[in-house]
């Protein structure tokens, strides 16, 4: 009797040892897990000190502090270092409010995207145009991961309780729409084209026209590389070096609208376009068109590739002027 009143003695202790034992490690546990934002992990990197002091001139700190989620490209110190010297600027209280606002926002994608999640495409960063359209961003992983091709990701994957972190080489600028032709390996041909040495215009410059300048902003239709592929079988081509400049130039002008930022949502049925060499007519319904003086017809086949001073839509053949 008495051996079966001391089991059950012992058989309470023991319930009673796994009870407190069990409470004081949910409360470890509660401690030790619970994850830092985007901001208190950059606080707390030696190597982010600018980006941090950027984020609380422009007031983004307690943005990134929130809900989220979010993906931060996040520049090193010596990032910040090298934007400063190439834009003129010898610390970071002489760069305008708006403008390191918008140029921090171009590193924010909304969502959390782990570097497995990325892929060569365009996405939308929280930047935005003066008429509130956001910037898009050039993400390209053939070879790791490069942005707008100016900055690459030196650290993936730092993860916090609203979002993720990828540390980069290089601060992303605000990008025209030349920037994201010399960016995207699908308009080489186009980029060709556009600077090729016997022009009489020069495209680059008119087309990096800052927003609010005349002629800004743009339109650009950009045909792909194979696009100008077609072309030169269907001219009897061997290259580019075979269309005369007049030629070249007539036709490169019908792919650009100027004082205008066109983006998909705005095009209809039997809309006529003025472009810098003449009319083309576009129609959606079945799918985007361009009919040019030919009646060649073009699809429209990406649409919205958004810059500070214009918007791309890819097109899969060249416009031609009247023959």
């Amino acid at each position: 009797m008495n051996y079966k009143k001391q089991m059950k003695k012992i058989s309470l202790a023991l319930v009673l040892l796994v009870t407190f034992a069990s409470c004081d490690s949910d409360d470890d546990n509660s401690t030790t897990v619970q994850e830092q934002t985007i901001t208190e992990i950059a606080v707390g990197n030696e190597n982010l000190t600018s980006l941090v002091a950027a984020l609380q001139v422009a007031g983004l700190a307690e943005a990134l502090n929130g809900d989220g989620p979010f993906t931060v490209f996040a520049p090193t110190n010596a990032a910040f270092s090298a934007f400063l010297t190439a834009n003129g600027f010898s610390q970071l209280s002489d760069v305008p409010v708006d403008l390191l606002t918008q140029v921090l926002l171009n590193h924010v994608i909304s969502g959390e995207l782990m570097a497995g999640d990325l892929s060569t495409s365009y996405g939308n960063t929280l930047a935005t145009t003066t008429a509130g359209e956001n910037l898009s961003i050039y993400i390209n992983t053939s070879n790791g991961v490069r942005l707008n091709n100016v900055s690459s990701v030196t650290q993936a994957d730092i993860t916090a309780s609203n979002g993720v972190i990828h540390v980069v080489d290089a601060v992303i600028g605000l990008p025209s729409v030349v920037d994201f032709a010399l960016a995207d390996p699908t308009f080489e041909t186009l980029v060709a084209a556009l600077t090729r040495d016997d022009l009489t215009f020069d495209y680059v410059t008119t087309l990096s026209t800052p927003n609010g300048t005349s002629p800004a902003p743009f339109t650009v239709f950009a045909p792909t590389n194979e696009a100008f592929g077609d072309l030169l079988a269907e001219l009897g081509a061997s290259g580019l070096s075979d269309i005369s400049e007049p030629v070249l130039k007539a036709t490169l002008d019908h792919h650009a609208v100027a004082g205008a930022n066109v983006q998909s949502s705005s095009l209809t049925d039997n809309m006529v376009v003025g472009t810098l060499g003449g009319n083309i007519t576009i129609n959606v319904t079945g799918g985007a068109t361009i009919t040019d003086a030919n009646n060649r017809v073009s699809n429209i086949i990406a649409v919205d590739v958004q810059a500070l001073n214009g918007v791309i839509h890819a097109i899969d053949k060249v416009i031609l002027p009247p023959l």
